[in-house]
C-alpha cells in the first residue's frame, strides 16, 4: 500500500493583544513538520479562519511557506460563503507558492448540490494548484452528497477532498464514484482508522499537534499491512482524539499546547478560553500520555 499521508490543521498563535504571532507561526509549523506532519493546513478552521483578515491569511500563507516548505506539503485555506471572495483569495494564495487550498463547502447560506459545485468549479477555474475539497455539514450546515463530489473530481486540479460528514456509508459511497486519483482525507482523528479501512489516504488531524509521531506510527502500521498495531495504536490514542474535542475546537488544542508550553495565545472573540474544569481535564489528559 501506498504511504499514508498525516496533514496537520495548523492552530494560529496569537500575541497577548491578539494580533497574529507570525514568528511563533513559522516556529509551530517547523516543530509540526519535526513530528510527523507531511503537510501543514494553514488556516483552516483549526487555525480560526472566520476572525482572520484577508492579509493576515495571506502573511501566514506565505510565512509557513517560507519556513517549511521546501520540507513539507503547505495548503492555504481559503474558501468562504462568497464564491467571489473566495476566488479572490485562492488567486492571491497562489501567488504566495502554496502547494495547494483547502476549500470549505460555504457556510450559513446552505446552497443546493447544484450551487455547491458551480462554487467548487468557478473557484478551481480560477487557480492552477490543487484543491482539496472540505466537506463538514457539521459547521457548514451542508452536506456535499458524494454525486456532487464526482462531478467535481472530473476538473482536473480537484484532487482530494477532506470528509467530515462521520457517515462511513458516505465514506463507502466516495469510494464507489470517485476515480482513484482522488484522495480522501479523513476529517476527524478518531474515524481516521475507520476510514483507512473504507480507503481514505490518510487525515488532516488536530491531535497531531500533541500526539503526531504516534498518528503517523498508526498510518505507517496500517499501510504496512499490521493492522493489529494500527488498531493498538487507536485505541491507545482514543482518549486524546475524544478529549481534545471537550468544547469547541481548536479551544481544546491550543489550551492543551499553552499548557506544554508551546505559547500560542488566546482566542478572539466569540470564541474564548476554556473553562477552569477543562483546562484541569486537559492537564490530565496530557499528563496521562506522559507528555508533562
Amino acid at each position: 500500500m501506498a504511504a499514508l499521508k498525516m496533514l496537520t490543521a495548523m492552530v494560529t498563535p496569537y500575541h497577548a493583544d491578539l494580533q497574529v504571532n507570525y514568528d511563533r507561526a513559522g516556529e509551530i509549523a517547523e516543530y509540526l513538520a519535526d513530528n510527523g506532519s507531511d503537510g501543514i493546513v494553514v488556516c483552516g478552521t483549526t487555525g480560526e479562519s472566520p476572525v482572520l483578515t484577508r492579509d493576515e491569511k495571506l502573511q501566514l500563507f506565505s510565512v509557513v511557506k517560507a519556513r517549511v516548505g521546501n520540507r513539507v506539503e503547505v495548503w492555504a485555506g481559503t474558501g468562504s460563503y462568497d464564491t467571489q471572495a473566495s476566488i479572490i483569495l485562492s488567486q492571491e494564495a497562489e501567488k504566495t507558492g502554496v502547494d495547494g487550498l483547502l476549500v470549505v463547502t460555504p457556510y450559513y447560506n446552505k446552497p443546493s448540490q447544484e450551487g455547491l459545485y458551480q462554487h467548487f468549479r468557478a473557484i478551481a477555474e480560477s487557480v492552477s494548484i490543487p484543491i482539496m475539497l472540505y466537506n463538514i455539514p457539521g459547521r457548514s450546515g451542508t452536506n456535499m452528497l458524494p454525486e456532487t463530489v464526482a462531478r467535481l473530481a472530473a476538473i482536473k486540479n480537484i484532487t482530494a477532498i477532506k470528509e467530515s460528514s462521520g457517515i462511513m456509508d458516505q465514506m463507502s459511497l466516495l469510494k464507489n464514484v470517485l476515480p482513484e486519483s482522488m484522495a480522501i482525507y479523513s476529517g476527524d482523528d478518531s474515524l481516521t482508522l475507520p476510514m483507512l479501512a473504507l480507503g481514505a489516504a490518510g487525515v488532516v488531524s488536530i491531535a497531531s499537534h500533541v500526539v503526531g509521531k504516534e498518528i503517523k506510527q498508526m498510518l505507517d502500521s496500517f499501510a504496512a499491512g499490521d493492522v493489529k498495531r494500527a488498531l493498538e495504536m487507536h485505541n491507545y490514542l482514543f482518549r486524546m482524539f475524544k478529549g481534545l474535542f471537550i468544547t469547541t475546537n481548536p479551544i481544546p488544542v491550543k489550551e492543551a499546547l499553552n499548557i506544554l508550553g508551546k505559547d500560542v495565545g488566546g482566542f478572539r472573540l466569540p470564541l474564548c478560553n476554556a473553562a477552569e474544569g477543562e483546562i484541569e481535564q486537559l492537564k490530565k489528559l496530557l499528563n496521562s500520555y506522559h507528555l508533562l
